[in-house]
């Protein structure tokens, strides 16, 4: 399993844990609206990494972004493996 994979599943199981002590569950309980709102926030923050703030930094932001993105696509039953498969299907 990869580390897409696996940050994907472990999204999966904090669906469930209390949004008290998981920050990825008061996501979930903050809803698509809020979950949406954070992909858009970090989305900016690779844009101005990438033009400013260096490689580290690009790095970091993206994996926020990454990260978000997969609690967007949990949230709507959607997995990496659907995105693999449509990023394939694109290449032929």
């Amino acid at each position: 399993m990869d580390a897409i994979e696996e940050l994907y599943q472990r999204i999966l199981t904090r669906k469930s844990a209390s949004p008290d002590i998981s920050y990825t569950a008061r996501l979930f309980t903050l809803g698509e609206d809020e979950i949406v709102k954070k992909v858009g926030e970090e989305a900016i923050e690779v844009i101005l990494a990438a033009k400013s703030q260096g490689n580290l930094r690009l790095v970091e932001e993206v994996a926020d972004l990454t990260y978000h993105v997969l609690v967007l696509l949990a949230l709507r039953g959607v997995s990496p493996t659907d995105v693999a498969a449509e990023l394939a299907r694109r290449q032929k």
